[in-house]
């Protein structure tokens, strides 16, 4: 306890040190003025509005405190009651987890409860009187006349309560409360001071081990509290499942009381820790600029040019909403969760989790090599730390857990493009990691060795198709790995099971179909139907993954000609309205689905066929119709930051079709000018001439000054800087490069 009290003196005077800088200004034509935090709380999207900062450990926001698929974010803009305002939150799963640590201020002016939230205290609002921008949320109480405002350090939740006059002011912390998948097991509040209690809440859910130690302190001290374990009144300390502690106010007209709550997922020392690290006073306003000011810099890295402010304030939403994970874990000592249940210390580095990779493998991660260089070595340090605390890399971690939810083991594309990209790590740690995680006897991966596929079984989620396809293309990957670290045996053979995916290829039906385990294809076999073999997708939506060998695929189906009628096909076969789409078959377009991550690198395949006119009208048309600027303005679940990523990339002008190959695929730019300020002071500019609604195709590209010949820009030339110049017509141009080269297999750029 006497290093911490010596640790604790040292940050209150690095904090008071920190507080005398200089004012943090955001202008009016700052860019954080152009993010709609509401983009995605209608509708599919499943997103947040309030507080937090980029990647942060808090995510301070709104909870209507009614389960429900709609409300999976906590928070639905349909929705007109608030329940509270919890620390944690997940953005745009799908998966309905954490919301811990529930604060709620109230008075003697409204005492209803109803069944519907569990009988909890709430109150009306209206949008109307709400509003937030990043870093920041407020909103009106209408039955208390309380107004509420929020904001955020990286793992400290500071609120601001202004109160009417009332002897009853009360604010409840309410760690029993839940909703969707979420459960306390354990919950524990003890009172440090009149101004200050502590505690803890374990629970379980999606993550099966979730543990958010809390430190909170007042501005004001309460006169008095009452103590709650499962609804009955008890004394303090309280522990308990379900327990919540009252603490009760005399206010006066317009005062204001502010709230800060440090976590960790270690220990009540870490979460102190994180409290005395990042906040010193109760300075509200100096801490919503601060967090303004974060994200104005994180923004500034893109600087777009358009006359379109619609256009604009949805560019820089997706490039918001892409920064919302993975989240920040280690507190301000460093430590955590670790995955095999332990605390663990990240040292030198900010330990992260909310990986979803079976999404942010395609487009996100890339785009943070980009734009993050500084965080991407300790998201790979991070991805390895869970290989060291479990033996495998994760497959969708959160919260010092492994999920296990979806397929594939996409940690390695992450790593493998880290590593060809220059980011430094143990590379012989990374390595084994990859290896060993392709060699487990678990989620089928056994019989996917030893029999070249998933053969068809009676689990539910057997997703036999889709697995095998997305196990092939991670083993690409570790094979291109094993290539470049001169392991040629490791190369051959995952060189070789990485066309495990032939041997699901019907060549009588040119389909890509389940087999059962004698090796016979399933029968009957209807390709837009949505069955237990296909990954949250159909047989039209997976036949188009395979980004390591799409010569392979265009040879598979019978050359370029019967290639494109089938791609044709897969944009104009639209469903009939008889057919039965399940809830993430959303934003189609005939049989492709924007809302679902298998489709999203389908449009840039016209360019592997010389139709790159076809690539161009289609993302443009997806940029333009299934993105809007508005609460439903996302068409699928966001999906920590790759429905957000795949508009930057496409907004820009290319994407990355194939994550690992260090390159980008050409499509056509959203804006006149776009200017990618990287690191060492580089800049890299896209500029569109004579760019319209109707100039949307490509007539010609240039890289500072000279004619590309190819189809693609690699990563490597991007990072130089430079301008890479298109030229715009209203008329396709699938001659622009038809002398140039297509990428090479089983070549990293």
């Amino acid at each position: 306890m006497k290093k911490l009290y010596v640790y604790i003196a040292g940050i209150l005077v690095f904090c008071s040190c920190t507080n005398k800088q200089k004012e943090y200004d955001v202008s009016e034509k700052a860019l954080t003025t152009y993010v709609n935090t509401f983009l995605g709380t209608d509708g599919p999207g499943n997103t947040y509005p309030g507080a937090t900062l980029p990647f942060g450990m808090v995510q301070l926001s709104p909870d209507i405190g009614i389960p429900g698929w709609d409300r999976i974010s906590g928070y639905f803009y349909q929705d007109s009651i608030l329940t509270g305002f919890s620390h944690t939150h997940l953005s745009g799963t799908g998966a309905g987890d954490l919301y811990d640590v529930l604060v709620m201020p109230t008075n003697s002016r409204f005492s209803k409860k109803i069944k519907e939230n569990n009988f909890k205290p709430f109150s009306k609002y209206s949008h109307d009187q709400e509003l937030a921008a990043p870093g920041y949320y407020s909103v009106h109480l209408l039955d208390y006349d309380i107004k509420v405002e929020l904001t955020a350090t990286e793992r400290v939740g500071i609120h601001r309560y202004t109160f009417p006059k009332d002897s009853l002011t009360a604010i409840h912390v309410d760690l029993g409360y839940a909703i969707n998948w979420d459960d306390p097991t354990d919950t524990y509040i003890e009172k440090v001071s009149d101004s200050k209690i502590r505690g803890y809440r374990m629970s379980t859910g999606w993550a099966k081990d979730q543990r958010i130690y809390f430190v909170m302190e007042f501005s004001k001290p309460f006169e008095k509290y009452s103590v709650f374990k499962n609804d009955s009144i008890t004394t303090i300390p309280v522990r308990g499942k379900n327990t919540k502690i009252i603490l009760n106010y005399n206010t006066e007209e317009d005062e204001q009381i502010i709230v800060k709550t440090g976590l960790s997922t270690s220990s009540l020392d870490g979460a102190e820790a994180s409290l005395l690290t990042e906040t010193s006073d109760f300075n509200f306003d100096f801490y919503r600029k601060k967090a303004q000011s974060t994200w104005e810099k994180e923004l500034q890295k893109i600087k777009i040019t358009t006359s379109n402010e619609n256009k604009k304030t949805i560019f820089y939403t997706m490039m918001y909403q892409s920064m919302l994970a993975p989240t920040l874990l280690s507190d301000a000592k460093g430590e955590y969760k670790g995955a095999n249940d332990t605390i663990a210390i990240a040292n030198g580095y900010k330990r992260y989790d909310t990986f979803s990779l079976w999404d942010t493998f395609r487009a996100a991660h890339p785009l943070y090599t980009l734009l993050q260089p500084e965080r991407v070595p300790d998201m790979i340090h991070s991805l390895l730390a869970h290989y060291n605390e479990t033996g495998i890399l994760p497959v969708w971690s959160m919260q010092g857990n492994e999920t296990n939810m979806m397929i594939g083991y996409h940690a390695v594309p992450v790593i493998v493009d880290a590593y060809f990209k220059g980011v430094k790590f143990n590379t012989n740690v990374a390595y084994n990691a990859c290896k060993k995680s392709a060699m487990v006897n678990d989620r089928q991966i056994k019989v996917y060795r030893e029999t070249g596929y998933i053969p068809v079984d009676k689990h539910h989620e057997n997703w036999s198709v889709s697995k095998t396809m997305e196990y092939a293309y991670d083993d690409w990957c570790i094979a291109m790995f094993a290539k470049e670290l001169g392991k040629e045996e490791d190369y051959n053979y995952f060189l070789k099971r990485s066309e495990n995916w032939k041997n699901l290829y019907n060549e009588k039906r040119s389909w890509l179909q389940p087999k059962n385990k004698e090796g016979e294809f399933i029968t009957p076999f209807i390709p837009k139907e949505y069955t237990p073999y296909f990954c949250e997708s159909n047989a039209w939506q997976y036949y188009w993954f395979v980004p390591h060998d799409i010569e392979g695929l265009i040879k598979k189906t019978g050359g370029k000609e019967r290639f494109s009628q089938k791609l044709d096909s897969m944009f104009s076969l639209n469903p009939l309205p008889e057919d039965k789409l399940p809830i993430f078959s959303t934003g189609m377009i005939g049989q492709y689905a924007h809302g679902n991550e298998p489709s999203h690198h389908v449009a840039y395949l016209y360019n592997y066929i010389n139709q790159p006119s076809k690539t161009q009208e289609l993302t443009r048309e997806i940029l333009e119709k299934q993105y809007k600027n508005e609460p439903n303005g996302h068409c699928g679940n966001e999906d920590c930051g790759q429905m957000s990523s795949w508009y930057v990339f496409n907004a820009l002008g290319f994407y990355p079709v194939n994550p690992v190959q260090g390159i980008y695929h050409l499509s056509t730019p959203l804006f006149e000018k776009s200017e990618i300020v990287l690191s060492k002071g580089r800049t890299f500019t896209c500029i569109a001439k004579n760019i319209s609604d109707q100039n949307k195709y490509v007539k010609k590209i240039t890289l500072n000054g000279k004619p590309l010949q190819n189809i693609y820009i690699e990563h490597k030339e991007i990072m130089k800087g430079g301008t890479l110049e298109f030229e715009m017509s209203n008329t396709p141009n699938d001659s622009l490069f038809i002398n140039g080269e297509l990428p090479k297999r089983n070549k990293i750029y």
